[in-house]
């Protein structure tokens, strides 16, 4: 009798390792295991993780590098809308988790696998994104979720890979750690309470350098494609200011939020180059988009961000909003000053050809050339007529 052929979402952490054994030892499946690299590992990491998961009893594995695509269908869009969940939280893991779903089910097309299977529990949104993202582009894939169905403590699975032999740090899987191009998403005893914080080690990036530095980023029509004087392709250049930021520990923060399965979540993060990008775009974007483009903006990136948080990327509206964002990028062109420092960053200034803030239309606060007092004079009156109206026929109607 032939196994049954399953693809597992394989990232070598905690989760991930239970299910391999538990569907190739216990459930005598054919195990095919799938890392989809979204800027989180090195090549050491990936050979170390492949070991690991022929040692328990997969029967292939594969990693898939799925960075640029990550980014271009996703990542530059986050940066236009500037979108921060809840004005924090650069999507770094709910964005990825579409992209990876995305692979997987290319993959168990490719083998044509009977079934998927991924390690997500039952308290958290990702089960509900890759299921949706499973049930819409493989649907006649069973899913199976082994630490969700048997309900699963994290103390649980640890004593149940140590009485099957597995040799890992158990002390650091204790903290389930998400790494990728768009930051690192850090869990743990801490964040399932609602008044303790993640104690210092429990973060990757750890203090390394002391005296502030600073850094000029350079966007063009809004995409970061360089740092300082060396030019990159948008996601190396990530890569490179994730490099230079996370030696100070800046971008750590813990995100509240509500879950899509209706409960509230915490989850502690770490994303120096996502939040660096996002603040410093922003800061562009006021100086050289209008009024009324920055709040449409605004609008729509809130609910694009929320959307994709919820793990609805393959609704078409989506590409509708990308359409708008990638519109007002047009002139989102120049450079924006950084200083960075220990835990912290703050943006000094930017200079830029389509600066609205051009000195051959005035000063703010000082002279202009543009109109004339008695221009405002009169703007004032005309701007004020409905609300003097209003206010003038109320104060006649006083009893």
């Amino acid at each position: 009798m032939n196994k049954k052929k399953v693809v597992l979402a394989y990232s070598g952490g905690l989760d991930t390792t239970f299910c391999a054994i538990h569907l190739s030892k216990e459930k005598n499946m054919e195990v095919h295991a799938v890392t989809v690299d979204t800027g989180g590992f090195s090549k050491q990491e990936i050979s170390e993780i492949e070991k690991r998961a022929l040692s328990l009893g997969c029967a292939s594995y594969s990693c898939i590098n799925a960075v640029d695509d990550f980014y271009n269908r996703c990542i530059k869009y986050l940066i236009y809308g500037n979108v921060l969940k809840n004005n924090t939280y650069p999507l770094s893991v709910s964005a990825e988790r579409i992209f990876q779903a995305l692979t997987i089910a290319d993959y168990v097309k490719k083998i044509k696998a009977d079934a998927v299977a991924h390690g997500s529990t039952g308290a958290g949104n990702d089960q509900v994104r890759f299921d949706m993202a499973f049930n819409i582009l493989i649907p006649s894939a069973e899913i199976i979720t082994p630490i969700r169905d048997l309900k699963l403590s994290r103390q649980e699975e640890i004593e149940y890979l140590k009485k099957h032999g597995v040799q890992m740090n158990f002390e650091k899987a204790a903290y389930s750690i998400n790494k990728g191009i768009w930051g690192t998403s850090v869990g743990g005893k801490e964040t399932l309470t609602s008044a303790n914080y993640l104690p210092e080690e429990a973060f990757p990036s750890q203090l390394k350098k002391k005296e502030a530095e600073d850094v000029t980023l350079i966007f063009e029509k809004g995409e970061l494609i360089g740092l300082n004087n060396e030019k990159y392709a948008p996601a190396t250049a990530i890569a490179k200011l994730n490099e230079m930021a996370s030696a100070f520990a800046i971008g750590r923060d813990i995100h509240v939020g509500d879950t899509i399965i209706g409960i509230k979540g915490r989850v502690g993060f770490e994303a120096s180059a996502p939040l660096i990008a996002i603040k410093a775009h922003h800061t562009l974007e006021k100086h050289t988009l209008t009024k009324w483009q920055l709040y449409w903006k605004d609008q729509l990136s809130v609910w694009y961000g929320n959307w994709l948080h919820e793990g609805q990327f393959l609704d078409p509206v989506m590409r509708n909003i990308e359409k708008f964002l990638e519109d007002t990028q047009r002139f989102v062109n120049g450079k924006v000053f950084v200083t960075l420092a220990p835990y912290t960053f703050k943006v000094t200034g930017i200079e830029s050809d389509h600066d609205l803030m051009s000195a051959k239309f005035g000063s703010y606060g000082e002279m202009n050339n543009s109109w004339t007092g008695d221009d405002v004079k009169g703007f004032a009156k005309i701007f004020g007529n409905q609300v003097a109206i209003y206010n003038a026929v109320n104060q006649l109607n006083k009893t």
